[in-house]
């Protein structure tokens, strides 16, 4: 868009915690400062949609900038849905959010903040934060669909086309990649279940948190005298400390981040025979300078890719580019910023690229 007031607004509706987060009409980021206040779920919907108002409005305040200038809003919210703007039960909010239209009640409660009808656009949060890390790779001259895989303490994931729309998928179900079979027989490990109900050996449990504990205790057979097979701590308090022990090269920790990321490199492999991107972005923890170390980051990256290029056709090997995320926190609320401005400049030019 041309205008240079034009101003595109990104709230990313976590269950504990909401952020905001804006972009101008060249798709240039506002500001970088987290501004992120508690969504309040336990004071139901309307709670919520005061929360997510009043934080725009002190967003803008902030910045000195109008409501006036506010061209559109884009909402990131977790899956699952049961249709467009309406979420379904999720485990992280009360059942009372199930079968909520927040489409319908936040365009009411921005049309009051502004005296007028504001655009609204809904994606899921972990493909929303795709949106912002690849506007990023594509800021740095690279075209073409990106890939996010962010392990945390599940594994997000998004397919971004070159036009900068996720995969939703026909039943708002895209990429839940943390749920596809994993290859049990190249990584040599058990069929652990996953907190989704399915047992055949998701992803997830070998590349996240989730299945972090269950990797220790199979670890720690091998380390009988470690101190966490000693430690009076939970089975998730122990996993949660190996990050830190990876960072002083304690072997346990290190062995068990290089499977995890031998695990994340087949899927990278598998992804790319699937969707053939030009980039994959690693998120998630794992990623964040702030929590570990440049050697570290290397290590884990250098093994995804060596276990993704034994798997890739030939005439990737010499193209897959694997890059780090960097907007951390705020990637989910600018890439639902982001996805305000695309979906208004395809209406009114057409996509982005040809």
């Amino acid at each position: 868009m041309n205008d240079n007031k034009a101003l595109f607004v990104g709230i990313d509706g976590g269950a504990t915690t909401s952020k905001i987060a804006a972009v101008r009409g060249d798709a240039s980021v506002v500001s970088f400062d987290l501004l992120q206040r508690p969504t309040n779920s336990e004071q139901g919907p309307h709670g919520v949609i005061t929360t997510w108002s009043s934080a725009i409005s002190e967003f803008l305040d902030l910045h000195n900038l109008p409501w006036s200038n506010v061209r559109g809003v884009g909402l990131a919210v977790p899956g699952p849905r049961r249709s467009y703007g309406v979420l379904d039960l999720s485990p992280n909010l009360p059942e009372s959010f199930g079968g909520w239209d927040v489409q319908s009640d936040l365009s009411q409660a921005l049309r009051e903040a502004a005296g007028r009808d504001i655009p609204l656009v809904l994606g899921n949060d972990g493909n929303l934060g795709g949106v912002a890390e690849a506007e990023r790779v594509r800021s740095q001259g690279v075209k073409g669909a990106v890939v996010l895989l962010a392990p945390g303490s599940g594994l997000g994931g998004a397919y971004v086309n070159a036009d900068g729309r996720p995969l939703d998928g026909d039943n708002l179900a895209g990429m839940e990649i943390g749920h596809l079979p994993a290859p049990l027989h190249l990584l040599d490990t058990k069929p652990f279940p996953c907190g989704c109900g399915r047992t055949w050996g998701c992803f997830e449990v070998y590349t996240s948190l989730a299945g972090l504990p269950r990797l220790l205790d199979e670890k720690l057979r091998q380390y009988p005298s470690h101190e966490l097979a000693v430690s009076n701590l939970s089975p998730r308090e122990r996993a949660l400390a190996l990050r830190g022990l990876a960072q002083k090269d304690d072997p346990l920790a290190l062995e068990l981040f290089d499977f995890q990321a031998r695990a994340l490199g087949t899927l990278v492999a598998t992804l790319a025979m699937a969707v053939d991107p030009h980039t994959f972005v690693i998120g998630g923890g794992l990623m964040d300078p702030d929590a570990t170390s440049d050697s570290f980051r290397d290590r884990y990256l250098q093994t995804v890719r060596k276990t993704a290029l034994e798997f890739v056709w030939p005439t990737q090997r010499d193209t897959l580019r694997i890059t780090p995320a960097a907007l951390g926190e705020l990637s989910q609320a600018i890439g639902a910023a982001l996805y305000a401005l695309f979906e208004t400049r395809s209406q009114l030019t057409g996509p982005r690229f040809p």
